[in-house]
């Protein structure tokens, strides 16, 4: 299999890699415990659900947006 037929190369699957874990860090960021009928949880508005984790969810997709669109230098396009 020939590598220029690729469209993407080993520096924007290491660079969309580290996206999804961003991302998937983010979403754990989020997880917990709910609020049920009989008992409130107050957990669900800690500052770590609401504010941090969004943004680790959001730093995520752009970089994974930033992998997709990444593009590498090769030798023969510098001519």
């Amino acid at each position: 299999m020939d590598k220029r037929n690729l469209a993407f190369g080993r520096a924007n699957f290491i660079l969309l890699a580290f996206g999804m874990v961003v991302v998937i860090l983010g979403f754990i960021l989020m997880s917990g415990s709910g609020s049920t009928e009989t008992e409130f949880n107050a957990d669900i508005f800690s500052p770590m659900r609401i504010k941090v984790a969004p943004i680790v969810c959001f730093v995520g997709f752009v970089s994974i947006i930033y992998a997709i669109i990444y593009r590498t230098k090769d030798k023969e396009n510098k001519k």
